[in-house]
């Protein structure tokens, strides 16, 4: 039987950092994090998510080795905002092997029992608004940015650990060379006719003041979506200070009508295609190939796309999109990917089908009572 032991010293917290290079060891399509940044999601001192949140993280080891990991997750204000007393796991890494899972999710369970969480959620590390669930399937491809990319045999872990279905999340592939179905550029001309509504790029010379807009129109139009939770100021404050580092202006976008502000999508260069040759570091060899792969990132993510809750159904959504599509061919992207999506969101799978999007990748999230 594996040892489960708390996440206690500084030794300790680099194991459970770097154990996903033993996991993936030879695997193709994984793309190592960014060790820094992964250690500041973790840390109290530097990540704001902490200040309503909590967390005990744990490493399994056999014989001296981590073999596995995983941390226990409570978010006051998901309770807050969902009235359910639902914590979460997160930074599942595994071997194949049950008795090591299964002891993994005893842990992080128990404390979330001790912490009076009447159900357990995961993967979710830390939180909706980070990287979260198993891939499903597109095991053959390599994540975009910001996706996770787990193996075909944690699902079978988890299944057997008796973890079931929650919630799962689909992702769109939509090819630049194939553009905007006719009748679709027909209805973003009505659109535009009707409501009046312009786009416009994300201005970094006034970087604050749009990112005071992207915070607002973020929070109301994913207000009612299971599982969002509002970020805080200081959240959103640093997402966008992360984002600012490889984002392209010119396809993050506002929608205006009369000058006031009704929708935005955010969407971002496939950072992934950079970070694959840098193996989780950041030192002066490693920002040369940072700033050489970064000219070479041939799509993007479409990370965040929405509108006020009155426009929702004003096909002002498409509008944004198509003019998001037209930037990214000027700057030469050949991809992108839409979502992630949930799998019962039918307005916007709808959307993204009648635009020439196919799915081809499916993310789980599963739970268990506690």
């Amino acid at each position: 039987m594996p040892e489960v032991a708390e996440v206690t010293s500084k030794k300790d917290m680099d194991v459970f950092l770097h154990l996903p290079w033993d996991i993936y060891k030879g695997n193709q399509y994984w793309v190592p994090p960014l060790i820094k940044e992964v250690r500041e999601i973790l840390s109290i001192e530097e990540n704001p998510f902490w200040k309503h949140a909590r967390m005990k993280m744990f490493i399994a080891r056999e014989n001296g080795k981590a073999v596995g990991r995983i941390a226990g997750i409570v978010d006051d204000n998901h309770i807050a905002v969902h009235q359910e007393q639902t914590g979460f796991f997160g930074f599942f890494e595994c071997i194949n092997e049950q008795e090591t899972a299964h002891a993994l999710w005893d842990h992080a369970k128990a404390w979330l029992k001790e912490q009076g969480m009447a159900s357990m959620r995961g993967p979710v590390s830390p939180s909706m608004n980070d990287e979260n669930a198993f891939l499903l399937e597109g095991f053959d491809l390599p994540p975009v940015v910001m996706m996770p990319y787990t193996h075909e045999y944690y699902l079978t872990l988890a299944e057997e650990y008796g973890l079931k279905k929650a919630k799962d999340l689909l992702a769109f592939i939509k090819y630049a060379k194939d553009g905007i179905p006719p009748r679709i550029e027909k209805m973003i001309d009505r659109v535009r006719k009707r409501t009046r509504v312009k786009t416009r790029s994300f201005n970094m010379k006034q970087f604050g003041r749009d990112a005071e807009i992207l915070k607002a129109l973020y929070n109301d139009a994913w207000e009612k979506n299971w599982g969002f939770v509002p970020m805080t100021d200081e959240e959103m404050n640093l997402a966008a200070k992360k984002l600012k580092q490889f984002a392209d202006p010119d396809i993050v976008r506002f929608a205006e009508i009369d000058g006031q502000p009704v929708g935005v999508t955010v969407t971002v260069p496939d950072i992934n295609q950079v970070l694959k040759h840098l193996n989780g570091r950041l030192g002066i060899i490693e920002m040369l190939k940072f700033l050489y792969y970064k000219r070479k990132v041939t799509g993007v993510r479409s990370l965040i796309g929405g509108v006020k809750k009155e426009f929702r159904e004003s096909g002002i959504i498409a509008v944004l999109y198509y003019d998001t599509e037209i930037a990214g061919a000027r700057h030469g992207y050949q991809w992108s990917e839409l979502g992630w999506n949930l799998e019962d969101n039918d307005l916007i799978n709808k959307f993204d089908t009648a635009i020439g999007g196919k799915v081809y990748k499916k993310y789980r999230i599963y739970e268990t009572p506690i």
